[in-house]
């Protein structure tokens, strides 16, 4: 590995564990963070959760699993250019989407709705909590006991009520400080892999053109110049190059703006980051404007399109019954869950933290199957 910048995070700088363990042999402790991450059950679902499209509708369309590969992708090479901790900033990348509902942010919005006198949900959050809590693995400890850098990468936001509720981990969201260069990293790698990624399988699915999309400058630039360079490229050719150009363009910037940031500020060690008063990880100003304006145009022609708004009303129709059915009735739910409950003493905050705990955790075909065997007349177990 290139040796670390002094404000990257090293294992000598780390803040440890919230259960002390063995050092291991043959890894350092983000190594052993990525592999756990890698190793949970809440990683293999993310196979079948939705990121724009519902895992059925399409083998080809990216899944939260293939979205967060590729931030990982794209954070590592960032990282290692600047000199950070590249296994931290890909475990923060592998992890970032632990929490995620079924259906996106559908779901999430469906489930925030139900929760609202309960704490609300935040899918940062609920990351959180399976890393530290709802990940069932170890002898020694609950969740997967990451390292306090890599739980400070996976909280990206955080509202204050929760905020303090977390100690030394939710101090930033209070006095704005900020998180690790490595946090910084992926959080922007998770923008350039969404907008890009997004662009790809929205043409691909039709509901996208290139005429819509060259309204935004960042798209058609990138288009242009791929055009010109090979005018008789055809088919899936020409997007597969537009959309590699694009995050190597946005990559590209986002490096060499950063790059003169830190050594504008000249931060000696994390510590000196964290207490800086903005982000040093950050694009220029006129490649951030034109990210904005991309994202403006797959909101409207993408998000809100009416065949992603129907999939997204039945997505929320979902998860509102399925929060209802198993809230009201605790019954319904699984004898684990059931039984958790009752450990908790049952109160209505307690059980709906934990109902929240078992939808969130559904894959996208899995809360359709359970809302089929608890609605359908025909399904009777």
């Amino acid at each position: 590995m290139t040796a670390l910048a002094p404000c990257a995070v090293s294992e000598a700088t780390s803040r440890g564990r919230a259960h002390d363990e063995d050092r291991p042999a043959y890894r350092n402790a983000f190594q052993r963070d990525r592999d756990r991450i890698i190793h949970s059950g809440a990683f293999r679902r993310l196979e079948y959760k939705t990121q724009v499209f519902v895992n059925h509708e399409g083998d080809m369309f990216r899944t939260r699993l293939t979205h967060s590969i590729e931030v990982a992708q794209i954070s590592r090479t960032i990282a290692r250019a600047l000199a950070l901790n590249e296994d931290l900033v890909e475990a923060i990348a592998l992890a970032h989407d632990l929490g995620h509902t079924p259906f996106g942010h559908a779901g999430q919005d469906a489930l925030n709705a139900c929760m609202r006198e309960f704490g609300g949900f935040e899918h940062n959050l609920q990351s959180l909590r399976v890393v530290d809590l709802l990940e069932e693995r170890y002898a020694s400890f609950p969740g997967l006991n990451l390292t306090w850098e890599t739980r400070e990468g996976i909280l990206k936001h955080c509202s204050r009520a929760n905020a303090r509720k977390l100690g030394p981990l939710g101090e930033r969201f209070l006095d704005g400080g900020q998180p690790s260069l490595e946090a910084q990293v992926a959080n922007l790698a998770d923008e350039i892999a969404y907008n890009n990624h997004d662009v790809d399988d929205g043409l691909r699915a039709g509901l996208l053109d290139i005429e819509t999309l060259s309204a935004a400058e960042f798209f058609r630039n990138q288009y242009e110049a791929v055009r010109d360079r090979w005018p008789d490229l055809k088919g899936r050719k020409v997007i597969h190059e537009t959309v590699r150009a694009m995050i190597n363009h946005q990559a590209t910037d986002l490096l060499v703006t950063s790059r003169t940031a830190i050594d504008a500020a000249r931060p000696g060690d994390v510590d000196d980051v964290r207490r800086h008063g903005a982000a040093l990880i950050g694009f220029s100003a006129p490649m951030l404007e034109q990210h904005r304006a991309l994202k403006r145009l797959l909101h409207r022609n993408l998000y809100r399109h009416y065949r992603v708004h129907r999939m997204s009303v039945k997505a929320q129709r979902i998860v509102k019954a399925l929060f209802e059915v198993f809230f009201d009735d605790a019954r319904t739910l699984p004898l684990d869950v059931q039984h958790r409950i009752e450990g908790r003493g049952g109160s209505d905050s307690e059980r709906a933290r934990l109902v929240a705990d078992y939808v969130a955790g559904m894959t996208d075909r899995f809360a359709i199957a359970e809302h089929g065997r608890l609605f359908a007349v025909d399904a009777l177990t």
